[in-house]
């Protein structure tokens, strides 16, 4: 096992980990940055967001606006300290990244531009073109090659935690290119690894997206918060689940069922008045848009795909000039994989899981119950969030609490003192005995593609778009019997350069275990809030459930689920009620319809 020492580790560099490190490279020249990365940053899962970041900027925007948006949408589940913090700083690390080169697409009078996103009232979205992940991406990692404190780990697969005497000490990880365990000393580590989403069959999330950094912290002794709440974005590509951004209906693309009518009239969708358009429709809320299809599957009004039931998105009067203005990426993506050039023909979407609001419990400094462990991201609830995320929020959220958890990493490493190493190299010599146990695993009967399509299936029959008592009983049982096959699973590759095999078997138990977690608070909660929805509990239950679950891992058992009070500061929770179906009775009849 192979030793490397720094005053600060960060897991993960996608967004939010290339945002800590250059914070605490900017807070402290002095400090060593351990960046680790189990792929190449640049192929990090931020690349792939389209859309864009929320930051208030317009005249007739205000903080507001943006904080009502915000919590409202999430359904009174966000933390309104942590929101209004937030918000705040939004715009200021919107321009900061701006300043570093981020290329924000402009008006013709050279202004930030921005376009609608679902569930926000004024526009709010800055966006660069339809690459806005891509260029920020960029930009940080750009950014992040100016200081020579930061030292990158690429293709470094994170395993395991080190905690000694109560505080978080280092990381256990391999080598892919050799095969090597490495025990990388910290005073303090920061979790930037993003969400699970591949515990779904159908999701936006690329392959890498397996809940590592949350099983990480989970296994470490941190609470899971908030896991049932996973979002569904209602435009993927059928079988790829290839995301088309949410920016397709910002720019005013409509969705119609296979008769070509325009559905989301007949439903509850969208924020209330002030709004500038007549309805919200399209730029509804995800969790409405979503649950809505799920209505028109079961009406039989949605279209039969090689990959399931679909329904169109259609974008062909937006014209030539701006889709490839606008909607470049886009265009390419759904021609290339389901055949449809959106300037000529509708394009089959589907609701795809997107995105999880739960993650590893932290403060609004980001600090994990762990001394010295911070998470930021996907991977971690602050919680900004709530019951269903407002699409742009996450690409500023990672900029936001990047940032802060980088600053309170640096002061934790500061402060830290002489730190003995004896218990810290005894863990990783037990973390590398495990790796060896696996790797030397011959046979046992079991298939990791099999267990993995298990895994995916309960989850998406049981805890989907809609859940109820039964359904989620079966998944729990599922799941268990998986995990209980799970060291039945054989290493077919002997070989340790780049043994996908050992990774896959990793990420699989890590997927497994946050599952379970998602299940377990889902069954737990018999209520319907957001974008978890009980078909056998269809009201939302304040007295009972206005509070964030908190799962805690014990042993090789089923998580123990106990409670958080929400911090509520200034807004009460109130009735979540939009104007969409109201407001389309006055439709023509011919509203919407498909040419």
């Amino acid at each position: 096992m192979q030793t490397v020492s720094a005053d600060v580790a960060v897991v993960g560099a996608g967004g939010a980990g290339l945002r800590a490190a250059i914070a605490i490279a900017q807070s402290d020249p002095k400090l060593s940055v351990a960046l680790i990365s189990k792929v190449y940053p640049m192929r990090s899962h931020t690349v792939a967001a389209e859309g864009g970041a929320a930051g208030v900027v317009r005249a007739e925007d205000s903080l507001a606006h943006h904080f009502d948006d915000t919590v409202s949408g999430g359904d009174w589940l966000c933390d309104q300290d942590a929101v209004q913090l937030f918000i705040e700083d939004a715009p200021r690390q919107l321009t900061q990244i701006e300043h570093w080169g981020c290329p924000w697409s402009r008006t013709e009078e050279g202004r930030v531009n921005t376009r609608p996103f679902g569930g926000m009232k004024i526009e709010r979205t800055w966006f660069a073109a339809d690459k806005s992940g891509f260029h920020i991406l960029h930009t940080l990692f750009q950014t992040s090659q100016q200081f020579d404190s930061i030292r990158r780990f690429d293709e470094f697969f994170s395993t395991d935690l080190i905690v000694e005497d109560g505080r978080c000490r280092g990381v256990v990880a391999i080598e892919m290119r050799s095969g090597e365990v490495f025990l990388f000393k910290a005073k303090a580590v920061v979790m930037a690894t993003g969400g699970g989403g591949r515990i779904f069959p159908f999701t936006t999330n690329g392959a890498i997206k397996t809940g590592d950094g949350m099983a990480m912290a989970y296994r470490a002794g941190v609470p899971l918060k908030d896991m049932e709440f996973v979002q569904y974005h209602p435009t993927g590509l059928p079988g790829t689940g290839i995301l088309l951004t949410e920016g397709c209906r910002g720019e005013g693309g409509i969705m119609v069922n296979k008769d070509g009518y325009r559905y989301l009239q007949d439903y509850d969708l969208g924020p209330p008045d002030p709004w500038p358009r007549k309805k919200a429709m399209e730029l509804g809320p995800r969790d409405r848009l979503s649950q809505a299809f799920w209505h028109e599957m079961k009406k039989g009004r949605t279209i039969d795909t090689p990959f399931g039931e679909s329904v169109y998105l259609d974008m062909r009067h937006l014209g030539e000039k701006k889709i490839n203005e606008r909607l470049p990426f886009v265009r390419d993506l759904a021609t290339s994989y389901v055949g449809a050039d959106p300037v000529k023909v509708p394009v089959p979407v589907r609701p795809v899981v997107h995105y999880m609001m739960g993650g590893i419990h932290t403060d609004i400094d980001a600090k994990t119950p762990i001394d010295g462990l911070y998470a930021a991201g996907e991977c971690a609830c602050v919680s900004i969030n709530g019951a269903n995320r407002l699409g742009s929020n996450s690409l500023t959220e990672l900029l936001v609490f990047g940032r802060r958890a980088g600053l309170g990493a640096a002061e934790a490493a500061r402060t830290a003192g002489d730190l003995a190493d004896a218990g810290v190299e005894a863990q990783g010599r037990e973390a590398e005995a495990r790796i060896a146990a696996i790797a030397g695993r011959a046979d046992g009967g079991e298939t990791m593609a099999g267990l993995r399509d298990r895994m995916t299936k309960t989850m998406e029959d049981g805890a989907g778009i809609y859940r109820d008592q039964a359904l989620l009983a079966d998944t729990i049982n599922e799941l268990a019997d998986v995990k209980s096959r799970l060291g039945r699973v054989p290493l077919r590759d002997t070989s340790k350069v780049f043994n996908t095999d050992l990774t896959s078997i990793l990420e699989l138990e890590a997927m497994v275990e946050i599952s379970e977690t998602v299940a377990h608070s889902a069954i737990q909660r018999t209520e319907s809030r957001g974008s978890h929805q009980r078909l056998d509990h269809p009201k939302r239950d304040d007295d009972a459930f206005l509070k964030h679950s908190m799962a805690h891992r014990q042993g090789d058992g089923a998580p123990r689920i106990d409670y958080l009070d929400v911090v509520i500061t200034t807004s009460q929770p109130a009735e979540r009620v939009y104007g969409g179906a109201a407001e389309a009775k006055d439709a023509k009849a011919n509203d919407g319809k498909a040419a």
